[in-house]
């Protein structure tokens, strides 16, 4: 479940009781404080929660507090409370940064329906923080973006079988992430050596050999020296074999005899030697099948089989699109030294409802075109303009909207429709999420909602 924090600044102790009771009740871990200056301390730029001021407070006022918060982190969000007749005290706030304001007497659920939507706001920032960070510190090993159970699945099967010794054979289409995965395999099985990546449908059948297994001095006519082949060059690592349905059948005899003895000899010499390398496969074509029409071999198939897992296409796991394309987008932005995006809810649920059929290496290629400006036109709906770069037209509100109606949308298709248990899902309320399915009825599609 979702981690829920409020800092609450209320000077009057009955309001400050109430409304830390009723964020208390909505899940939230509450921080009260009675002024700006008592708050000041536990807020700070890595905090996960929000914020939940009055604008009018002893000492410093809640525009003050707004303004303190935008320098420490300025997608912190703030959520103002003000009185009767301070509306346009509000205004000005929200020109200044503020996430959404209150006007007191304000409703239980009014609360905590702004203050659950600050947090998801919140979340996913932190989450993009870290994302970012991950990549710029381990760019040669991506992040396993996303959290639907497809993708949770395959996380569960990293934590199992990394740690041991076991070659693996993964299968997917092309471009649903099959080297991020063994990439994921490789830094948690804890070896010390290299990642070597071979795409066996890029190598020529002529020096496939040589290059796999390396040869000696002499072995053939243009082989002038002695060459360490990459299953050798990967002593103490991994070796990832992609698209191995390509590989020679001739090689692929040989193969099995490394992963049987874990011994190999170079082209052209008589010695063996020991070979300490994890194999882990990668095909996107049926093995099996393949086998029964004689092009691979039965025998290497079961043996590289023992430990395999098949990899979902993104048409299966929609619901991880906002996160991976908001994460693709922030790769693409430093990369090409650019503007991060924004995009409008319409947008999302548009993309979230195309079929990827190049999957995530698609989505990828669709973040880049975003970033350069470059993207066409057909890949947003009708009469919608096209993404903007941070700090043009489309607002925060707008953003955080079209990442709601993303998850609404997800959970409602993969729950059949059935209000009640996506509501679950979601862990909010059924009530709740009827009024998000009104408010956003124009951007969510639904066929025969039902109340479960």
């Amino acid at each position: 479940m979702t981690e829920l924090f409020a800092i609450l600044i209320e000077d009057e102790q009955a309001v400050r009781l109430a409304t830390a009771q009723t964020l208390e009740l909505g899940g939230f871990e509450v921080m009260a404080f009675a002024s700006a200056e008592l708050a000041e301390s536990s807020i700070s730029a890595d905090y996960a929660g929000i914020i939940v001021t009055d604008v009018r407070l002893p000492g410093k006022s809640g525009l003050e507090v707004l303004e303190k918060v935008r320098a420490i982190d300025s997608e912190l969000p703030v959520i103002i409370i003000t009185g009767h007749g301070d509306v346009s005290m509000a205004v000005e706030a929200m020109r200044h940064g503020a996430y959404d304001f209150l006007e007191k007497p304000f409703a239980a659920d009014r609360l905590l329906d702004a203050c659950l939507r600050a947090q998801e706001k919140r979340r996913l920032v932190m989450e993009n923080r870290k994302l970012k960070m991950s990549w710029l510190h381990h760019a040669a090993t991506p992040d396993l973006i996303g959290q639907s159970q497809p993708i949770e699945r395959v996380r569960k099967f990293i934590q199992s079988i990394g740690p041991t010794q076991a070659d693996v054979l993964i299968n997917g289409a092309t471009g649903s992430g099959k080297e991020v995965v063994a990439r994921q395999l490789h830094l948690a099985s804890g070896r010390r050596g290299e990642f070597v990546a071979i795409n066996c449908g890029a190598l020529p059948e002529s020096v496939f050999e040589s290059e796999i297994f390396g040869h000696e001095a002499g072995a053939f006519t243009s082989a002038q020296k002695r060459r360490i082949g990459k299953l050798e060059y990967a002593q103490g690592g991994t070796v990832f074999l992609d698209e191995i349905e390509s590989m020679p059948l001739n090689l692929q005899i040989k193969l099995l005899r490394v992963l049987q003895e874990r011994c190999l000899e170079r082209l052209g010499g008589n010695q063996s030697i020991a070979l300490d390398c994890r194999i882990i496969a990668a095909s996107k074509a049926d093995l099996l099948k393949l086998s029964a029409q004689g092009q691979f071999r039965e025998d290497l198939y079961y043996r590289l089989s023992v430990v395999n897992i098949n990899l979902p296409r993104l048409n299966d796991r929609r619901e991880d699109i906002p996160l991976l394309l908001s994460y693709f987008v922030q790769r693409a932005a430093l990369r090409y030294q650019k503007q991060v995006v924004s995009w409008t809810a319409a947008q999302m649920q548009h993309w979230m409802q195309r079929d990827w059929q190049g999957n995530v290496r698609q989505l990828r290629n669709f973040a880049d075109q975003l970033v350069l400006g470059v993207a066409e036109f057909a890949d947003n709906p009708a009469g919608q303009d096209q993404p903007s770069t941070a700090g043009g037209n489309v607002s925060l509100p707008e953003k955080i909207d079209a990442y709601e109606v993303s998850l609404i949308q997800a959970a409602l298709e993969k729950h059949a429709n059935n209000v009640a248990a996506a509501a679950d899902a979601l862990g909010i309320p059924k009530k709740t999420l009827y009024d998000k399915m009104k408010k956003y009825q124009k951007s969510l599609s639904l066929i025969n909602p039902t109340n479960g």
